[in-house]
């Protein structure tokens, strides 16, 4: 094994599971940590749709992909390895179904494109559409009102610049529909579409220059803090929420077996940017008032910087919001892929544990993906669910390498 590729490593392994543990350097010392880190403290948001993995190539590597190679559905991972991707034109369609083993009218479907200007730009879009099915409206009596499809989505534009031969940064800018009850009022309350305009800053580095004995490999880091924007609401006299600003991090390494075979590992970070819930309790005058933790109705800005140390239970609690993703891609001849992942959520923060699966097929300029989910301890909406990506990659640009854009 060369020196950098012992560097490589080690430095890929602090990157992802040591560097990040800094910024959680405050606690609150009213409290004892033990007391309160191992009660449930969810983080909830509005249009938690944004956060849903959209297609099936990270769908079947536990929703890893902050640091995978370049590919059209790079928009909800990272925009800036856009900036790297091999072709100069593809677009992918992605169809998610949604508590299919409950109901068979939710889904979610993504369309996204990118189009490379030169060497070093590219501009790329996509649509994110979340339907709910169809929902009849009550009043209090049982009457009906009117039936409505609740749905929601998000429209996006990005771009992506190369800043050197290994590095490239990105925004994206996002508009942002939730329409979930179709006008309809509750008591005086009139409710109204959600609105809201966001941003994301990326930036991906990639290097090929290592290697392990005979056999080459890459090395690649991406860092993507997602959905910066306004607040939403859906009345006029509500208050409002939050939508989900995460930030992902995460890094990926690639060893190319042979002429033929390739292997890729890949694990993602991601940490919600929003307030974490306070812990209120009553005090001997009967009044209730914040025992731990900040008042979670504060600015956007606020909210993003608070969120690294305004958790109730201190630096325990702050580390279990943390997500982990683990994912391995194996390619054969660039044209048959496997996958594998698993994902982890801590039990106090929504206790989210799953195993995936996947395949892709890749053919000249078309290919397919299929992804699957599966969970031994909490059912999930994707469990037991089949779901798939249909790309297109024009104009491709022969490499040597076996695993560029598997898409």
């Amino acid at each position: 094994m060369s020196v950098k590729m012992k560097a490589g490593i080690i430095f890929f392994f602090l990157f992802n599971y040591v560097g990040v543990l800094g910024v959680f350097s405050q606690t609150n010392d009213k409290i004892s940590p033990d007391e309160l880190a191992g009660q449930v403290n969810t983080i909830t948001t509005a249009v938690s749709f944004l956060k849903i993995a959209p297609d099936s190539r990270s769908g079947a590597m536990g929703n890893a992909g902050v640091a995978l190679s370049p590919d059209a559905n790079a928009m909800h991972w990272n925009p800036s390895k856009y900036a790297f991707v091999q072709d100069n034109m593809g677009t992918s369609l992605s169809y998610t179904p949604w508590l299919r083993e409950i109901i068979d009218d939710i889904n979610l479907s993504y369309l996204s494109f990118y189009r490379r200007l030169d060497d070093r730009q590219t501009l790329a879009a996509s649509l994110k559409y979340f339907s709910m099915g169809s929902i009849t409206f009550t009043k209090r009596d049982g009457s009906e009102i009117g039936t409505f499809n609740p749905h929601e989505f998000s429209l996006d534009a990005a771009y992506a610049l190369k800043l050197s031969e290994h590095m490239s940064g990105g925004i994206a800018l996002r508009y942002i529909y939730s329409n979930l009850t179709g006008g309809h009022s509750a008591g005086s309350n009139e409710s109204h579409p959600g609105r809201s305009i966001a941003s994301d800053i990326s930036t991906y580095y990639t290097s090929d220059k290592f290697s392990i004995s005979d056999k080459s490999g890459e090395l690649a880091f991406g860092l993507n803090i997602s959905n910066i924007g306004a607040k939403i609401s859906y009345t006029n006299e509500s208050q409002q929420n939050f939508i989900p600003t995460n930030m992902r991090i995460g890094g990926a390494f690639t060893l190319n077996l042979d002429k033929f075979n390739s292997l890729t590992f890949t694990t993602d970070l991601n940490k919600l940017l929003v307030p974490t819930p306070p812990e209120i309790r009553e005090d001997t005058t009967g009044s209730y008032s914040i025992y731990a933790g900040y008042d979670s109705d504060v600015s956007v800005a606020r909210g993003i910087f608070r969120s690294f140390y305004d958790a109730p239970g201190g630096i325990k609690e702050e580390l279990h919001e943390i997500k982990y993703s683990l994912g391995l891609e194996y390619w054969y001849a660039n044209q048959f892929a496997i996958r594998a992942g698993y994902f982890h959520e801590h039990e106090t923060k929504g206790n989210r544990k799953f195993f995936t699966a996947g395949l892709g097929l890749k053919l000249n300029v078309l290919g397919i993906n299929f992804s699957y989910l599966t969970t031994t301890q909490q059912r999930n909406p994707l469990e037991n669910t089949l779901r798939f990506s249909l790309y297109f990659n024009f104009n491709q640009q022969k490499s040597d390498n076996n695993n560029e854009d598997g898409s």
